[in-house]
C-alpha cells in the first residue's frame, strides 16, 4: 500500500520543516509498530519521497484483510501527533494492490500511482484499489496512451467474438464484441487494460466507436439471426449524441438493429441513471435489447431493474463459480432466475468452463450461456466459420 500525506506542506510553512519531519518521523514509527504487531509474513516499510510511504508484505491476504489493514493503519496516522510548536493532525490517502503472478515491480508501483492519484482526486475519498490489469514491462502510462491515440489509425485495436449459446438446444444464438490491442512491440494488450490506458488518454469515446464499427461491420456477414452484444461503457452513456452517432454506425453497417444487444454494466449507470433510462429507451424504442451486464459483480441496485428498459440480465461468472459445490450459491441463482422471470427478463450465464456449470444453469432456468467451456473468444474468421458450420 502506497500512503501519501496530506498537509504536509502546509504544516512546513506553518510549523517550520522541523516540525514536518518530525511528523514523518512518528508516522513511520506508528506504520512500524502496526506492522511488527499485525502482519505475520516478511514486510517492508519505504519512504517514497515527500510526504509518502510503501508498505509491502509479503503473506497470503485476501482483499478484505489488506483493506482493513488500511483502513486501520488511515486511522492510526490520522490521530494527533505532538511536536515542540503544537499538535499537528495529518490526513492520509492510500492506494492498496495485491500483486498479480509475475508483475514487476515497475508495474505494481506505477498501478499504485494512478490509484492514489484517484483517492486524491476524489472529494471524500481514503482509499483506492489499484486497477486489475498489468501495465506491460517496459513501458510507462504516459507511452502507452501516447500509443493508444495512433493506433486506430494503424489498425492494431482486433475485435474478438466470444460465442455465445443457448441452453436448451447449445445452438449458437450470438457472440459478445470483445476489444485486443496488438501492441506492435508489447504484443496483445486485454481490453481491461485497453480501456483503463483510454480512459487515463481521454479517448473512450472514439475508441468506443471504433470497436462498435469493426464489430458491426464483421457481424454484417453473419448467417441466419444471430446476435450481436456490444459493450456501452459510462463514457458512452455520458456522450449526449452517443444515441444519433451509435444508431448511425448501425444504419452504415447494414446490420439489422433487431438482432443488437448493448451491454451495460452496473458502473455505466451510476452517474446519472436518469440520462442513462433516456438513452436506453431510445435505443429500445429502435428495436435493440438492452442487457445489465455483469449482475451479482457490484451491488446489484435492483433499481435499474425498474427504471430501465431491460431485455436481459447477464450474470457475472461469480454468481457461477460455486453453483456444483455449494447449495448458497445455487439458492442465489434461482432466486434470481426467478425475479428475472417475473421481470420478463432472459437471464445469461457468463464464464460457464465446466459441463456441471452449464447443467445447474439450464436446470435453473437460464436461457443462454458463453464461457471457455464450449469457446473462447474468437477473430472474426473464425466465429464466422463457426456461424458457418452451426447454420
Amino acid at each position: 500500500m502506497l500512503f501519501s500525506l496530506r498537509r504536509l506542506e502546509a504544516i512546513n510553512i506553518a510549523y517550520g520543516e522541523a516540525a514536518g519531519d518530525g511528523a514523518l518521523e512518528e508516522v513511520a514509527s506508528r506504520i512500524q509498530h502496526f506492522a511488527s504487531e499485525e502482519l505475520d509474513g516478511p514486510w517492508q516499510l519505504a519512504r517514497a519521497g515527500g510526504g509518502s510511504f510503501l508498505l509491502v508484505a509479503n503473506e497470503a491476504c485476501s482483499r478484505e484483510r489488506w483493506q482493513l489493514v488500511a483502513d486501520q493503519l488511515a486511522d492510526l496516522i490520522s490521530r494527533p501527533i505532538a511536536v515542540p510548536t503544537g499538535v499537528l493532525r495529518l490526513s492520509p490517502r492510500v492506494a492498496l494492490i495485491r500483486a498479480l503472478t509475475d508483475e514487476s515491480v515497475d508495474s505494481m508501483l506505477d498501478r499504485l500511482g494512478h490509484a492514489l492519484q484517484e483517492a486524491s482526486e476524489q472529494q471524500g475519498q481514503r482509499l483506492a484499489w489499484a486497477d486489475g490489469e498489468v501495465t506491460p514491462p517496459g513501458h510507462s502510462s504516459a507511452q502507452l496512451e501516447a500509443d493508444l491515440l495512433g493506433a486506430i489509425d494503424r489498425d492494431e485495436i482486433e475485435v474478438l467474438f466470444q460465442p455465445q449459446f443457448n441452453l436448451e438446444d447449445d445452438s449458437l444464438t450470438g457472440a459478445e464484441a470483445l476489444a485486443r490491442w496488438n501492441h506492435p512491440e508489447l504484443g496483445r494488450i486485454g481490453a481491461g487494460a485497453l480501456f483503463s490506458i483510454a480512459e487515463r488518454a481521454d479517448h473512450i469515446g472514439p475508441l468506443s466507436r471504433h470497436i462498435a464499427a469493426k464489430a458491426l461491420a464483421a457481424a454484417s456477414e453473419w448467417p441466419g439471426d444471430l446476435r450481436l452484444s456490444i459493450n456501452v461503457t459510462p463514457a458512452d452513456l455520458a456522450f449526449g449524441s452517443y444515441v444519433r452517432q451509435m444508431l448511425d454506425l448501425i444504419r452504415e453497417s447494414g446490420f439489422p438493429l433487431r438482432r443488437l444487444t448493448l451491454e451495460v454494466t452496473e458502473q455505466a449507470l451510476i452517474s446519472d441513471i436518469a440520462m442513462a433510462a433516456d438513452m436506453m429507451a431510445e435505443f429500445s424504442a429502435q428495436g435493440i435489447r438492452i442487457a445489465l451486464d455483469d449482475f451479482g459483480a457490484g451491488f446489484c441496485n435492483f433499481r435499474y431493474l425498474k427504471v430501465l428498459p431491460m431485455h436481459y440480465l447477464k450474470l457475472d461468472r461469480s454468481m457461477i463459480e460455486g453453483v456444483t459445490t455449494d447449495k448458497r450459491d445455487v439458492a442465489v441463482l434461482r432466486a434470481i432466475v426467478a425475479m428475472a422471470e417475473a421481470l420478463d427478463l432472459k437471464v445469461i450465464a457468463e464464464g460457464i468452463e465446466e459441463e456441471a456449470q452449464r447443467v445447474v444453469a439450464k436446470r435453473e432456468g437460464c436461457g443462454f450461456y458463453q464461457g471457455f467451456l464450449r469457446a473462447q473468444p474468437m477473430s472474426a474468421a473464425l466465429f464466422q466459420k463457426l456461424a458457418g458450420s452451426e447454420a
